[in-house]
Formats: structure tokens, sequence, C-alpha cells
């Protein structure tokens, strides 16, 4: 589906939430880093709570049936990850996806992988998929420069596949790493199966050895936990209650404990998960995104809602997403008049909004997270959503846990 189709879910105005228990969908992002290693080990683990996010369910399907042809629809983790281990699985592979996941760069992962001895060609642009994979006859070099700015992504594909490379790798960070959690997140999947490394400064070292199979369970996902501490922050009252959220969890998302602790909401962890209340608000002035970038569309909303004038950095990576996400923000904050200005180089201001028009129409722009960011909106006024299905990219039931806490759904059309 396309933002093309007239569809839209609409959604009543509600500025009070009772204690509702939301069941959290599982992390997109570790389900499919243990997909990796699981098939590098051929199979041989135990895997539990997997995300229902299409990008996971994607991956395992390619995995399943390993086509002549992986299309990877709009997935982005999963044509970096699946691009590796093509490679490094010795495999004839034509990687193509959607016609803007043909617009993402991918050249900087392989350039990486042609370093050490991958044959891989474009079918295209150079620099963009599709493109040919080859395998990865002999290994060429064991030491591989990435520049550590872009995507996160490029590095974890390198790492997952660097323990079966005969002379192991060594991977030097280049420039200012973003989304350093989540390479800590791969590296510690890593680890969970076995696996030895040493990091230090700029440089990731991983010698040659063997996954061992082991048991490993998803936690849920932070990022989609966002959406409920951003409801709460911008509701008049409540208390949400999120399962399967681990305190001290690898996933840089988990950042919006903080954040939102700033904007009105207390969280406390319980057995469990974690009970969010309101509380007072201190105010958010400034946050880092560069190690949480997914987060940035949640609170450039929640901002622009309670009248914070936030700046916020870190944003490099959001032009390269689904969709352009600096663009696609400041285009719907201003149906509500509101604003993501870039007030010098890289730095970015929430103009927030002082009248709010009787409903809002958003557009999505084929991006799950335009759709979910902007569902808080309905603690000030009716919300219009187009194109809701492009949720069933990371959190396919959000509609669903909407209604769970006692959000209507007016209509869809």
């Amino acid at each position: 589906m396309t933002t093309d189709t007239k569809e839209s879910i609409h959604l009543a105005q509600k500025t009070d939430f009772s204690t509702t228990h939301i069941p959290l969908p599982s992390s997109k992002s570790e389900s499919n880093r243990v997909l990796i290693i699981d098939a590098l080990t051929e199979g041989k683990n135990k895997l539990s709570n997997l995300a229902e996010a299409r990008d996971t369910q994607t991956m395992i399907s390619l995995l399943k049936k390993n086509p002549p042809l992986y299309d990877v629809l709009d997935a982005g983790t999963t044509m970096r990850f699946l691009t590796a281990y093509a490679a490094i699985t010795n495999q004839n592979k034509v990687m193509t996806g959607t016609a803007r996941m043909c617009e993402r760069p991918i050249g900087i992962l392989v350039d990486a992988l042609r370093t050490v001895g991958a044959e891989i060609h474009y079918l295209g642009v150079e620099g963009y998929p599709p493109m040919a994979i080859h395998g990865l006859p002999q290994q060429k070099s064991d030491k591989v420069k990435i520049r550590g700015d872009v995507s996160s992504q490029y590095i974890s594909a390198m790492l997952m596949i660097a323990p079966l490379l005969p002379k192991g790798l060594e991977i030097e960070l280049e420039g200012k790493v973003g989304s350093r959690s989540y390479i800590e997140m791969t590296l510690d999947s890593m680890s969970q199966f076995g696996i030895n490394f040493t990091w230090n400064d700029n440089k990731i070292s991983v010698p040659h050895q063997a996954y061992q199979p082991t048991t490993f369970a998803v936690e849920s996902d932070w990022s989609g936990a966002g959406y409920w501490f951003s409801l709460l922050a911008c509701a008049d009252s409540g208390e949400l209650f999120l399962s399967g959220l681990k305190e001290n969890s690898l996933q840089g998302d988990s950042a919006v404990v903080e954040i939102m602790g700033q904007l009105g909401v207390k969280s406390t962890f319980q057995d469990g998960g974690v009970l969010l209340r309101k509380q007072p608000m201190k105010g958010l002035k400034s946050w880092d995104f560069t190690h949480c970038p997914d987060l940035a569309q949640t609170i450039a909303v929640t901002c622009a809602i309670l009248g914070q004038n936030a700046t916020f950095t870190g944003l490099e990576s959001l032009k390269i997403k689904e969709t352009d996400r600096i663009y696609a923000l400041q285009q719907e904050l201003a149906k509500f008049n509101a604003d993501l200005k870039e007030i010098e180089p890289e730095v970015y201001q929430v103009i927030p909004s002082v009248t709010m028009p009787v409903e809002v129409k958003i557009h999505t722009y084929e991006d799950h997270r335009m759709a979910m960011a902007f569902m808080p909106l309905i603690t000030k006024t009716r919300v219009s959503i187009e194109d809701p299905s492009v949720v069933n990219k990371s959190y396919p039931s959000f509609w669903k846990h909407c209604q769970l806490a006692g959000i209507s759904i007016v209509s869809q059309s």
C-alpha cells in the first residue's frame, strides 16, 4: 500500500487515560541480529519472542526460502544484514527492494565487503541497490575502515560476519560514531552466542572463531514504547503499563526514560515491565539524538505539543531513512502551526504550536514512525492518519493497542 491511496484512520480526541496494560511488540533490532547469527550457526539455536514487524518477518521468510533474489521490500536493516550474510556464505544473490529502498545508499557497506574480498557489482546506480553478490571466495584483508556517522547498520553487518572470516577482522571507525548503542547491541548479541571481541578507542577487533548455539529471548521494543511515553506526556492525566521492557536495556531508544522524565512522565520499573505516570514537567532544553535517532520524530512532536522550544542535534541520519524525516516532520508539524527549524548547520529547534486546528490530517510518507509519532496529537485535537498500514513495518498491532488504551477509531476511509 502506498500513500497514494485515500485510506485513512480517524482518531477521536482523548485527554485522560486510566491504567492500561500495553503488550509491546518485540524489538526488531534485536530480532534481526539474532536471526543472522542463527543463520550463521545453521539454525541450531532456540529463539523466542521474535518481532512481528514486517522487517523481521521479511528476514525470516528470505532466510527460510533462500530465493536467488533477496527482495527486502522497504527493510533497511534486512538489506544491509543480508548483503553481508550472502557474501560470507558464498552465495550468488541479487539484492533489491522497493523504489525507496533502492534510493538508500549502501556503498559504504559494499566497499567494506569488497575490501575483505567480497565480489559485488551494482545493477543500477553506483552505491545503491540493486546489486549482485558473488560470494567472498578469499579474504583479502583483515582490516577495514568505516565511517561511523552514516549508519551503524553497516558496522553491525560487518561485525556479525567477522568471526567467520579466516583471519578475523579489525574495524576502524572513522569520525563521529552515531547510534553507538546499536553497535553495542550487536556485540552483546554476538557475545551471547560465544563470540569474543575487543573494542579499544575507535577499533573493534573480532578474531576468527565459531558462534556457539544457545537460547535467546528477544526484549520488547523501546522504539515502540516511545509513542506511549509521548501519549502520556501530552495527556492531562493517566497511567500506562508497558510490558517486556528491561531497565538496563542495550537498546539506545531506552533513552526515552530520561527524555520523557523531563517532559512529565515518571517511569517505575516493575516485574514484567515499566509503569508510566504523569508528573510535573521540568522541561526539555536540548537533546543529542546521535545514539537514538529513531526517537527524534516522537520527541519533536511531543515538544511541539507541550510548548517546548527544545534544540536537537544528531539528526544527520534522518534524511536517509524510510523518507527524509527532517522534511516530513517540517511538513506535518506545520499543520498544527509548529516547526522544526534548522537554526545552524545540523542544529534544529522545535518551534511549538500556539494554536491547534480542530482536526489535523497527517501524511505518512510511507514511514511507519510518522504515523505513530503523530498519534499523541489526539490529546489536543481530532487526528486523521493516512495509510495506517505503514505501522506494519515495525508495530503491526499498534492500532489495536490504541484501542486498548481507550482511543476511539472513529472510522476508516
